[in-house]
C-alpha cells in the first residue's frame, strides 16, 4: 500500500495542504476579506460575485458551495466575513460540523476597518495553529482525488485521459475516493456511463441528472449533440461532443460508479463516484474542492491554466508542442506515450508517482504562479 504525508484533521479526514481561509459570504464582504489576506501571511481569500438575493436550490448551493471549502481537510481553519451575522453565521456552523476551528465576522454595525482589524486578529492566531500542525504518514485509502480536462484535444482521449482512468483504477483498488464530473460532456456517452453504476437506483439517479441537465440546455434553444461546443476543441482536432465525450470518459478507469453525487455533494462512499458539475474548468474544480476533494488530476490538450484556491491541481499532457510552449503550467508530460517511448501502465506510474509527491506538500505548477481561481455555479437568475 502507498503512502504519503499529509494533515489529520479533527474529524479524522486526512488534508494536503494546510490553509487558512477566508471566506466572503456575498460580493459586499470581498473587499474586508482580501484586506485580511494582505495583512496576516497564510490566509488566502476566496472573492466571488454572488451571495446577494439569491434564493431556493441556487442560493442553496452558493452556501453549500462557500461551507464546503471550508470544510475541506486541506483547510487547517476559517474566517467567515458576510454583510450581516445571521448567513455569515450558518456557513461557519457548517464548518465547525467537522471540529475545526472557524469564526463568523459580520460588517454591519461596524463597518469595514473594526471587521478587518477583528478578522485579521482572529486569523493570525489561527495561522499560528495551523503552522503548529505537521504532517503524518497516511496510506492512500485517505485521500479522495478529482478529475477534470480542458481545452481538451486528440492526445486527450488517446493518451492523457487513459492515463489518469489508470491512475483512479489503481486508487480505487487500493480503497481511495474518487471523483469524476462533466455531466455536459458525457453527452454521447450517457449510456456507457449508465451501464457503469453499481445499481439500479445509482443508474436512474445518474439518467435523471443528466437528463435534466440536457433538457435545461434545450429550453434555452441549443442542442450539443452533433456538435461541439468550444473551438479550442474544434483546433485540437475533436469533430462533435460525442467523439468528444468518449475521450473525456477514459479519465474514469474502468472501476464501476459506486456513488452518484449532485453538486458539491460530499461522497458517502469509497471507490469511484460520479459528481454533477458543469464543464467549466473553475467551475467543476470549486465543485469537486466543495466536496472534499484534497488533490486535482487535470489533462490538458491545447493548454488549460485553471488553478484552485485549496486543492492542488496536477497538470498533465500528451500534446508536445502544449508542453513546450506552456511548460510553466505542465506538472506532468505524458508526450512519449504517443511516440511508444512507454506504455499506458508506465505513464500510470508516472502520474501516481507525481499526486503522491503533490499529496505529501510538493508544490504544482498552479500553486506557484498562483493560480487560485474560485468560481460558484449558479443554477438560475437572482431576485
Amino acid at each position: 500500500m502507498s503512502v504519503f504525508r499529509g494533515y489529520e484533521r479533527e474529524n479524522g479526514r486526512v488534508g494536503t495542504r494546510n490553509h487558512v481561509l477566508i471566506i466572503p459570504l456575498d460580493d459586499l464582504s470581498n473587499s474586508a476579506s482580501l484586506a485580511v489576506e494582505n495583512n496576516v501571511f497564510g490566509t488566502r481569500a476566496i472573492p466571488h460575485p454572488y451571495g446577494r438575493l439569491q434564493f431556493g436550490r441556487d442560493l442553496d448551493l452558493t452556501f453549500k458551495t462557500l461551507a464546503g471549502m471550508g470544510r475541506n481537510p486541506n483547510v487547517a481553519s476559517a474566517v467567515v466575513i458576510g454583510i450581516e451575522d445571521q448567513w455569515t453565521q450558518q456557513i461557519a456552523d457548517s464548518i465547525a460540523e467537522t471540529g475545526k476551528r472557524v469564526e463568523a465576522v459580520s460588517i454591519e454595525g461596524s463597518g469595514d476597518y473594526k471587521t478587518i482589524e477583528k478578522a485579521s486578529r482572529l486569523a493570525k492566531d489561527m495561522v499560528r495553529d495551523a503552522s503548529d500542525k505537521r504532517r503524518k504518514e497516511f496510506d492512500v485509502s485517505n485521500l479522495v482525488v478529482s478529475t477534470k480536462c480542458g481545452e481538451s484535444d486528440t492526445t486527450s482521449g488517446l493518451a492523457s485521459n487513459p492515463t489518469v482512468g489508470v491512475v483512479f483504477d489503481r486508487l480505487v483498488d487500493e480503497g481511495a475516493t474518487v471523483i469524476f464530473g462533466e455531466t455536459s460532456e458525457l453527452t454521447g456517452a450517457e449510456s456507457y456511463v449508465a451501464r457503469k453504476c453499481a445499481t439500479p437506483e445509482l443508474r436512474n439517479k445518474f439518467q435523471k441528472i443528466f437528463d435534466d441537465y440536457q433538457n435545461d440546455i434545450v429550453k434555452e434553444g441549443a442542442d450539443l449533440l452533433g456538435s461541439q461546443p468550444t473551438k479550442g476543441n474544434i483546433k485540437g482536432g475533436l469533430s462533435t461532443i460525442e467523439e468528444k465525450a468518449f475521450g473525456n470518459i477514459q479519465k474514469a478507469g474502468t472501476k464501476p460508479i459506486l456513488g452518484v453525487l449532485d453538486y458539491g455533494e460530499e461522497p458517502k462512499v469509497k471507490g469511484l463516484n460520479y459528481m454533477n458539475t458543469s464543464s467549466a474548468a473553475a467551475e467543476a474544480v470549486t465543485l469537486f474542492s466543495a466536496a472534499g476533494a484534497v488533490v486535482h488530476l487535470f489533462t490538458t490538450g491545447q493548454g488549460n491554466i485553471v488553478g484552485n484556491p485549496i486543492e492542488p491541481v496536477v497538470k498533465t499532457t500528451a500534446n508536445p508542442n502544449t508542453a513546450r510552449t506552456m511548460s510553466e503550467h505542465i506538472d506532468l508530460d505524458i508526450s512519449g506515450l504517443l511516440r511508444f517511448e512507454f506504455d499506458l501502465k508506465e505513464a500510470g506510474n508516472r502520474l501516481y508517482n507525481v499526486m503522491l509527491k503533490t499529496a505529501s506538500g510538493t508544490l504544482t505548477a498552479n500553486e506557484i504562479l498562483k493560480h487560485h481561481e474560485f468560481a460558484l455555479t449558479k443554477l438560475y437568475i437572482s431576485a
